[in-house]
């Protein structure tokens, strides 16, 4: 830490001590002077991140040595300067008080040049071991940030792809969250939140949903209506996402993961006992998952889903308010209300963030191979096959793009694609469908599921000549194939889903 010289602060109002002090010191280090408490605050002030060590006497005029000890508190400097206290007493209340402002070591007179140049030597040893153990730490704090901050990245990306839900949607509820918390903090402070918990609360919040990985495409992408026993399995995401948190080793005990855990479970419950999965009501519900609860269903309303357009930010607002979307704590509606105008525009200055290949790869491995659970590579699986498919969709420029997975059997076409084919965005069964054979048609179907039975495990991609029905028009196209395995059982790999686009010749 230490470039050149240190630099020590002699304060005593004895002359012929500072000239002693001097005297021994001045060979190893740089000496400036203070005749008395006052003048050394003067330096302080413009100095004190120079100075590397303070010997400081205890009895002077004026202003004292403990008078400067707490101006030094007050000021931080006391943080990143240690300080040696000059003392004739060996034992006295004073002596107590000096430790307790954070005095490092005492100095007694009359001077022993011997142990004067080594308390100095080893309080400013002490100090450069303390300031890099300190930056080790800051570095590894920073980096389980960013470990933590891809960690989420990684799994909401997952329910993300899964559930057609906008690439804004996790952006929307983290702003939403840290929003809805500053206001509620301006409004009460019982809940006893710092910003250091408002940041973690947020950061949490985009895990909210990941337990939707578990739910089949067939009920999480419904264009109507769940039935009774489709949401039934709906509501297990809660349970099953916090489930999938307590399973994931690499953050078991950090504050983090605890608000992820109580977001996941809870934010399904309402403020009057009659959510779920535990039916907790008023503040039995952690404040984590009631403000992202009011988060996630204002950003629900004002948000296209698949069963519905977008409302409007008032007609939201008013839904809300008027419990036709559940009930929440009248606090966090009032919160709400506090901060409604800055919604629409806070949101729409949002942006995507993106991580590398590289950076996704090794801290998703990091995560899921840190622990032998079925859950976590399960997960991890999930997330290489979906990171993989997003990245083969991106590459298109044009075309048509589709998902068709075995179990169950269900088709899946761009919003856009399946506007313009006239078929529902998610097709249940479309070997037995007819809409589909009046597109697809039936020979092409068994090509295509000829090309995808004789192909091998190590060659999962491949591409073939056809004819589709594009409005009414047969017309002849490529269609490009990515196959997907699942590979725990190496012996016998299974083919679990297929994707990739058709392309129309012009």
């Amino acid at each position: 830490m230490i470039n050149e010289r240190a630099k020590i602060l002699i304060v005593d109002d004895d002359a012929m001590n500072r000239v002693v002090l001097s005297d021994l010191l001045t060979d190893e280090y740089d000496i400036i002077e203070a005749k008395d408490g006052n003048e050394a605050i003067e330096i302080l002030e413009k100095k004190a991140k120079e100075i590397t060590l303070v010997l400081l006497d205890m009895v002077m005029p004026e202003r004292d040595g403990l008078e400067v000890l707490k101006i030094m508190n007050k000021k931080g400097w006391i943080k990143g300067t240690p300080v040696v206290m000059i003392s004739a007493e060996t034992a006295s209340p004073q002596v107590e008080k000096a430790f307790s402002l954070g005095v490092t070591d005492f100095i007694y007179r009359p001077f022993d040049q011997m142990v004067v140049q080594k308390r100095v030597r080893n309080t400013i040893s002490l100090y450069v071991k303390q300031m890099q153990l300190s930056e080790l730490v800051t570095d590894k704090i920073y980096e389980r940030t960013r470990n933590s901050d891809m960690l989420i990245s990684i799994l909401s990306h997952i329910v993300e792809f899964r559930n057609g839900e906008s690439g804004q949607h996790v952006l929307h509820i983290k702003k939403i969250t840290d929003i809805l918390l500053r206001a509620l903090l301006k409004r009460t402070s019982e809940y006893n939140l710092s910003e250091e918990d408002i940041g973690m609360i947020a950061t949490a919040s985009s895990m909210h949903d990941i337990g939707k990985i578990t739910i089949p495409d067939e009920i999480l992408n419904k264009p109507g209506k769940l039935t009774k026993e489709e949401f039934d399995i709906m509501k297990q995401h809660s349970m099953n996402g916090a489930q999938m948190l307590d399973a994931i080793q690499f953050f078991k005990n950090e504050p983090l993961m605890k608000y992820a855990y109580d977001i996941c479970r809870w934010h399904h419950e309402r403020w009057d006992g009659r959510g779920y999965p535990d039916g907790l009501k008023e503040n039995e519900i952690p404040i984590s998952a009631q403000v992202v609860s009011i988060a996630d269903v204002y950003d629900a309303l004002t948000s296209e889903r698949c069963y519905k357009p977008p409302f409007s930010h008032e007609k939201a607002l008013e839904m809300i308010r008027n419990n036709e979307c559940g009930v929440f704590n009248p606090l966090l509606l009032e919160c709400l209300g506090d901060v409604a105008d800055r919604l629409p525009t806070e949101l729409n200055d949002q942006r995507t963030s993106k991580l590398s290949d590289a950076e996704f790869e090794k801290i998703a491995r990091s995560f899921f191979e840190s622990t032998e659970s079925s859950t976590d590579n399960i997960v991890y699986e999930q997330y290489l096959t979906e990171r993989k498919k997003s990245q083969f969709f991106a590459s298109l420029q044009n075309g048509i793009t589709f998902e068709y997975t075995y179990e169950p059997s269900l088709l899946k076409v761009n919003r856009n694609n399946a506007k313009s084919l006239s078929v529902p965005k998610t097709v249940v069964e479309p070997e037995n469908n007819s809409s589909f054979w009046n597109i697809f048609g039936r020979d092409n179907w068994d090509e295509f599921a000829k090309l995808l039975h004789d192909s091998q495990l190590n060659n999962d991609s491949f591409t073939f000549n056809s004819e589709m029905r594009l409005k009414g028009e047969k017309r002849p196209c490529k269609i490009k194939v990515q196959q997907c395995w699942n590979r725990h059982d190496p012996e016998n790999p299974e083919l679990i889903s297929v994707y990739g686009s058709v392309e129309f010749f012009k």
